[in-house]
């Protein structure tokens, strides 16, 4: 059985009392814990982030909130290297041999003058 975590940082959650009490706070980071993050009806892929369809919508995902619907789950944390974007970034590294991170300004001019060099001074129109 997987171990409760805090939905911020991770920390185990070890001494609360089930169910979690609205006020109820990560020791670690002090993270509230009885929010939309730390529910198993929590999923950004539908409508208002939330599974369960009669719970009136929540706007504050991460604050402390009264719903009655709430359930605790284990899969709440998630690593930020194992977050979707930071996990993209890295296979797209792998894939293309280097590591894939934003364009810094001086990429943007130097690709910039590339394109002036190949196409000549009308490339933006």
């Amino acid at each position: 059985m997987q171990e409760l975590q805090c939905w911020k940082c991770g920390e185990p959650v070890r001494d609360e009392p089930m169910p979690l009490a609205r006020l109820a706070e990560c020791r670690q980071c002090r993270a509230e814990l009885h929010v939309c993050r730390m529910c198993e009806f929590y999923d950004t892929a539908v409508a208002k982030h939330c599974r369960e369809p009669v719970a009136e919508e929540v706007h504050e995902k991460e604050r402390a909130n009264f719903c009655d619907y709430f359930a605790v789950t284990t899969g709440a944390y998630i690593a930020r290297d194992a977050a979707p974007a930071e996990r993209a970034r890295r296979e797209l590294g792998e894939l293309f041999g280097g590591v894939s991170e934003a364009p810094s300004p001086d990429d943007a001019d130097e690709a910039r003058r590339q394109l002036e060099r190949l196409f000549g001074d009308n490339a933006d129109r």
